[in-house]
Order: C-alpha cells, then structure tokens, then sequence
C-alpha cells in the first residue's frame, strides 16, 4: 500500500512538473530559459515580416540560450549592480514604456478614412492646377544672360547652352530640364516671367531671382497629374498618425505642471 502511494506521489509530481518544464527553452548551469523570452523574439521578427521557419526557431533558441549564458557571466562579475547598468536600464524602460503608451493612443485614436480623404482633397487643392515643362539657363551677370539671348536668337541651341555655362549643378548637366512642376515651384520672378510665355518660347530678358538671373524656355503645359488617393493612402495615413502623436505628446507637456 505505501509503495503504491509512493509511486502515485511520483507520478503526479512528474505531471505537474511536465507543463512548467514545456514553459522553458533550456536549463543553462542550473537556471531555466523560459519559452517567453524566444516568443518575445519571434514577435520582433514577424513584426519585421519574416516567417518563423523551424530553422528560424532553432537559431531563436539558440539565441536565448547565449544570451543567458552571458547575462550568468556579467551578473557574475557584478556588473549589474554598476551605476551605469542602472542609469541604462533606466532609460530603456522609459523607452518601452514611452512605446506602449504610443500604441495604446494610436489604438484608441486611429486615422479614419474620412481624415485621410478630407487630407487628400487638401493636397489635390493645394497641387492641382497646371503644370509646367521649363529648361532655363543661369548665370550670374546681366550681361552674361543679355549675351546669351542674342546667341539664341543667331540660331544656337538651348541646351547646348545651358550645358556648358549655367551655373545651375541640378539642370544644367541635363540641358537646363527642369522637368514638370507647378508654378509654386519656383521663386516669384521666375513663376511670373514664365507663366507668361507661349509653349516654345524664351525670356526675351534676363529674369533675376536670388540666385542670378535667368533665361527661361516654355517647352510645354498640362493639368497637374494627380496620384490617385489609394496610390498615396498608406503615406497619408502615416504622416497623420505622426501628427496626431506630436499633439498628443505637446498637449501633454503644456497640461503638465513643471517646476
């Protein structure tokens, strides 16, 4: 009868024993490894987008398992009671905790899709309209660009022009292009001397800005080629989900009493 108690004893103490023993990954120089630590891991790679594959587990466990190793080691050495392992822990619980209360406000304040059309529309406002295909040249004198008009008029090329003399580094490499943009692009002169001309046609004056003066050609004009919004929508919502987190941390800080 005592030896079937015993028995029974062992049994039961080897049950309950089995559903912790599942909970840790390894036993590293007497201490257990638990299973959370590897699924803490797994959580950041599939965040990542990466499947967890069988290989990917066993380099997770193995990771774990160093990483213990080496925690036994520093904590051997007493380094975790140094003032600066305390500063950084410090920190790095500030950090996570600081990261959790974004996501819980960006969980209970999400970006609608009311506010990412009423976004949209704002931009198509503010973007629409036309667009124009300028090339210029640009130097720095008066008399440089008065010059250069009168080659054009005697026949020269634009682009070989702007070539070899503007000093501008971005279109002049490519035969003064300035590719298409709308008017608000560019600096006042220039916007008002060239919305004024004809598809073909040249400043007949030099046109001075800030930054030296101008010829300017007119190669064409369209509507503003709008991006439809579900090509952008990912881009909106992210840039408001920023500024809804920046006034959510500002409204903080003014509500807060500091002394």
């Amino acid at each position: 009868m005592k030896q079937h108690l015993i028995a029974a004893l062992a049994a039961a103490t080897l049950c309950a024993a089995l559903p912790a023993a599942a909970q840790n990954v390894a036993i590293v120089n007497g201490k257990a490894v638990p299973k959370a630590r590897m699924d803490a891991l797994a959580a950041q790679i599939t965040k990542s987008g990466r499947p967890i594959t069988p290989d990917v587990n066993e380099q997770l466990k193995e990771e774990v398992v160093v990483r213990e190793v080496l925690m036994q080691e520093a904590q051997k050495r007493g380094l975790d009671g140094s003032d600066d392992f305390r500063s950084q822990m410090e920190l790095a619980r500030q950090t996570l905790l600081i990261r959790e209360l974004y996501a819980d406000f960006q969980k209970k304040n999400p970006v609608t899709d009311e506010d990412i059309k009423s976004e949209y529309d704002k931009f198509v406002s503010a973007n629409g309209g036309k667009e124009y295909k300028a090339r210029h040249i640009l130097v720095e004198k008066e008399d440089q660009a008065k010059a250069i008009i009168a080659s054009l008029k005697k026949g020269q090329k634009f682009e070989d022009i702007a070539k070899k003399q503007s000093k501008d580094p971005g279109s002049g490499a490519n035969g003064g292009d300035l590719d298409w943009a709308n008017a608000a692009s560019y600096v006042p002169e220039f916007s008002q001397a060239m919305i004024k001309l004809q598809k073909g046609q040249t400043t007949q004056e030099p046109v001075k800005s800030q930054f030296g003066y101008h010829i300017i050609r007119l190669d064409d004009v369209r509507e503003a080629q709008m991006p439809k919004m579900e090509e952008i929508k990912p881009q909106i919502a992210q840039q408001l989900q920023q500024q809804k987190l920046a006034k959510f941390q500002q409204d903080l800080r003014a509500s807060a009493k500091i002394e």
